[in-house]
């Protein structure tokens, strides 16, 4: 005990020697374990897996640039009636009716069209026995021209022809080209003649007439007036509204109205 107490400080001192010599011989392990932890570290970082980016949601911006690429319209006529209130129009008789529409003559209405037809129609046979006896056959056909411009035209008009005949003064509307059949039976017969208006060539017998639609005429009305016509063609003149109105055309689906205070056209639809 007296060598311990005598040279306790050596001792302490020792071990504290024999420490540094271990911590000396284990560094360079430490060392080398650290440089290696380091090192994988470094090859995770530039080596390691890398997850793409999720692609971007572009829509809201896509459908900006939608809207930015397209005008924007806006309905102040149908829809809207802020700036185009609908008027009312005033009748006769002092009652006061909705003009949706915004036109007086909007308010006029089709209710019939009718097809003008040229027609032909075969009515007689007559036959005349010569010196060579040879049946002669002269054909009375029947004209009419619904469509004519003067009503004294319209009318059914009869003409006396035969095969072959050269248009004269008494027949200038046809030629009669072919006869099929006998004229003897009126059953069998058909006529083929050529229309000298078009060039067009028709066929035709007793039981079927030939009939061609060469224009049309319209019924119409405007309730505001209590106004009717009936059977106007091109060309009539219609009153109502405050002004004149001229029909320029009709067809199997509507009316066109020329104003002739500005020449402004208005097409009514037929609705059967």
């Amino acid at each position: 005990m007296d060598f311990v107490k005598k040279h306790y400080e050596k001792i302490l001192l020792g071990f504290v020697l024999l420490g540094l010599v271990g911590a000396l011989v284990f560094l360079p392990f430490m060392i080398a374990s650290d440089r290696d932890r380091l090192e994988q570290i470094k090859e995770g970082i530039i080596r390691g897996h890398v997850d793409s980016l999720a692609g971007l949601d572009l829509g809201r911006e896509t459908n900006v640039l939608g809207r930015l690429q397209s005008a924007y319209k806006l309905d102040f006529s149908t829809t809207n009636k802020l700036f185009n209130s609908v008027p009312w129009q005033k009748t006769p008789d002092g009652r006061l009716i909705k003009n949706a529409a915004g036109n007086e003559v909007s308010l006029a209405v089709v209710t019939k069209i009718t097809p003008l037809y040229t027609m032909l129609t075969l009515d007689s046979i007559e036959t005349n026995s010569i010196e060579t006896n040879d049946l002669v056959a002269r054909y009375v056909i029947s004209m009419e021209r619904q469509a004519a411009a003067l009503p004294a035209q319209r009318g059914k008009k009869q003409h006396y022809a035969s095969v072959g005949e050269k248009v004269g003064e008494k027949n200038d509307a046809f030629i009669i080209k072919e006869v099929s059949g006998s004229p003897a039976d009126s059953g069998t017969l058909k006529l083929t003649v050529q229309l000298m208006d078009t060039g067009e060539n028709a066929t035709l017998s007793q039981d079927k007439p030939f009939r061609r639609v060469d224009g049309y005429s319209a019924d119409l009305k405007y309730d505001p007036e209590k106004k009717t016509w009936q059977g106007q063609r091109i060309g009539a003149d219609l009153k109502f509204a405050a002004d004149d109105y001229i029909v320029v055309a009709i067809d199997q689906g509507a009316v066109i109205l020329s104003a002739r205070s500005n020449q402004k056209k208005t097409t009514l639809t037929y609705r059967p």
